[in-house]
């Protein structure tokens, strides 16, 4: 059965950074884009990143550009997000998700995507 585990979340200070695991099993990860999501309290999950399974070529919204970084290990069947320079408003809880479909661009819009994982909750507080 397909299962995404995230992992990494966690307590950290405002400019601190933490790097974000999505551990794929039961299906292999590099046929598929990779998406990550997060959902604020009250508010609507929104697509920060994707990274491509054609050529790995990441997308980023603009809330996150220059500080995120999402990348991929097939090998090790899992993808990253290395999240720097974190604020308070990046507090949420973070979710990994997996879409196989054609194309070498990775979908931002988050009703492409298949499996999702459990989520990792990220808070940014002084």
């Amino acid at each position: 059965q397909p299962q995404f585990v995230e992992s990494g979340g966690g307590l950290v200070q405002p400019g601190g950074s933490l790097r974000l695991s999505c551990a794929a099993s039961g299906f292999t990860l590099a046929y598929y884009h990779v998406g990550w999501f997060r959902q604020a309290p009250g508010k609507e999950r929104e697509t920060i990143s994707c990274i491509s399974s054609a050529d790995g070529s990441p997308l980023y919204s603009d809330s996150v550009r220059g500080r995120f970084n999402i990348s991929r290990d097939n090998a090790k069947n899992t993808a990253y997000l290395q999240m720097n320079s974190l604020k308070p408003e990046d507090t949420a809880a973070y979710y990994c998700a997996a879409v196989r479909v054609g194309g070498s661009r990775c979908p931002l819009e988050k009703g492409w995507y298949d499996y999702w994982g459990q989520g990792t909750q990220v808070t940014v507080t002084p």
